[in-house]
């Protein structure tokens, strides 16, 4: 049913990862600039995540003795280095996410200067560049593209045009993909934020959660690769995270998954290549150079 599957290491039948979008509060400046300074409820929204959620998930993580990948813009961990350090010092990765979770799409063609400036936060308080990124709203564009081929950078998880992750090829070289989509992201059935133009009505826990695992079951039986894409102000709240947590402790008991960051799949991926076991599925871009029916008048 995949058309590529990925062996995984010591017989899992498939790759698991949790990852999380730490945007804290980045969320309301960048879409309210002019009076997010003034909007509490949605400021204190976010800091839920890196003040609350964050030391609550990676008890859990360590726990069970999970390193898994968390993708935080530049702003975010300049404004919480502490939680920075703590990710880190856990053994976890951290991703390029942006500055302050601004749009690659609204900010085309001056994505230089964000890229850059989110980078050196990087390596200001991480101590070293990162391995991958994942674009705010899922809005990778060739720019960016180019910036990542430019700065080393040896994945994306951005796009969704796999089950399992891929190679994106471009005249400048190649990345891997670790895919994402909307059906595994929480931000559909918990963000309740209408600030940012996002209202939707809140499910329950179970509710929400349920299509996660259904979603993970498909992926098992077909050996391939299952990844959540959450955020700590939403994920990491109390009821939610408990019936994460126990879809952990299952999972680790009764199937033969593994866990792991997305830079330790692309070590994984790098390996199968090397030994001639396995070659990735590879999608070549830019998908068009410029609007396929020509310039429209609606």
């Amino acid at each position: 049913m995949i058309r590529n599957p990925i062996p995984w290491p010591n017989g899992a039948k498939c790759a698991v990862a949790i990852s999380f979008d730490m945007d804290a509060d980045s969320l309301i400046h960048v879409a309210q600039p002019n009076d997010s300074h003034r909007r509490l409820y949605p400021t204190s929204m976010g800091r839920y995540g890196p003040n609350v959620a964050l030391p609550r998930i990676l008890d859990t993580y360590r726990r069970f003795g999970l390193k898994q990948s968390f993708f935080i813009p530049g702003w975010c961990l300049e404004k919480y280095p502490d939680t920075a350090e703590a990710i880190l010092k856990d053994g976890h990765e951290i991703g390029h996410h942006g500055y302050l979770h601004e749009d690659p799409i609204m900010t085309y063609g001056t994505q230089r200067e964000w890229f850059e400036r989110a980078l050196d936060a990087h390596k200001r308080i991480c101590g070293k560049p990162p391995q991958g990124y994942r674009a705010p709203v899922y809005n990778i564009t060739d720019e960016v593209i180019d910036l990542m081929q430019e700065n080393g950078f040896r994945y994306d998880s951005s796009m969704m045009a796999d089950d399992v992750p891929y190679v994106i090829e471009t005249s400048k070289g190649q990345l891997y993909e670790m895919p994402v989509h909307w059906g595994t992201d929480d931000w559909p059935p918990f963000a309740h934020f209408e600030e940012i133009g996002y209202k939707m009505p809140v499910r329950s826990p179970s509710a929400a959660l349920s299509g996660f695992w259904e979603e993970f079951e498909a992926q098992y039986e077909a050996g391939g690769f299952f990844m959540l894409i959450v955020h700590p102000f939403l994920t990491g709240r109390l009821a939610r995270w408990r019936l994460v947590e126990k879809w952990i402790e299952e999972t680790l008991k009764t199937r033969k998954v593994w866990f792991s960051t997305l830079a330790g799949i692309a070590d994984h991926m790098d390996a199968l290549q090397k030994s001639d076991v396995w070659s990735p599925s590879v999608e070549k871009l830019p998908y068009f150079n410029a609007p396929p029916l020509g310039p429209q008048n609606f």
